[in-house]
C-alpha cells in the first residue's frame, strides 16, 4: 500500500531538495519526493508527491504541511488520489477512456447555454 501526500500550492521555485529539508527539520521521513514539472520548460507545476514509509508518517506531513503558509499561499497537503489507469483500493481499473465517457454523459449542455451559443454563432456570422 502506497502512503503518498499530494502537497500543492508550492511556489515554482520549490525543488525536492527543499522539501526534503522541510521535512528534517520537522523530524519527519519521506522514502521518496517527486516535484511535478512540465515536460517542455521544466518548470514546476506548483505540486509535489512525497511518499511516506509509514500511514502514522503520512498523516504527520499532512497535518504539519495541510494549510501552511508559504509566500501568502497556503499550501495544499492531503492524501495523493490514484492516477488515471491504475487500479483503485476497491480493485476498479479506471482507464483514461473510461473517465473521459463518464464526463461526457455527465455534462450536457442546458438549454440556456446552447441558446447563447447559438446568438453567438449567429452574429458572428454576421460580423464575418
Amino acid at each position: 500500500m502506497s502512503f503518498t501526500v499530494f502537497l500543492g500550492n508550492l511556489p515554482a521555485w520549490v525543488t525536492a531538495d527543499d522539501i526534503k529539508g522541510w521535512l528534517a527539520a520537522e523530524d519527519l521521513v519521506a522514502d521518496s519526493i517527486k516535484v511535478i514539472r512540465n515536460h517542455e520548460t521544466q518548470e514546476s507545476k506548483g505540486f509535489a508527491f512525497v511518499e511516506a514509509p509509514t500511514a502514522e508518517e503520512m498523516q504527520s506531513i499532512i497535518r504539519r504541511f495541510d494549510r501552511a503558509p508559504l509566500e501568502g499561499k497556503l499550501l495544499r497537503a492531503n492524501p495523493a488520489q490514484p492516477a488515471k489507469g491504475k487500479i483503485t483500493m476497491t480493485g476498479a481499473v479506471v482507464t483514461p477512456a473510461h473517465d473521459q465517457q463518464r464526463h461526457r454523459r455527465q455534462r450536457k449542455p442546458k438549454e440556456k447555454e446552447t441558446a447563447a451559443r447559438s446568438a453567438f454563432a449567429t452574429e458572428l456570422a454576421k460580423a464575418l
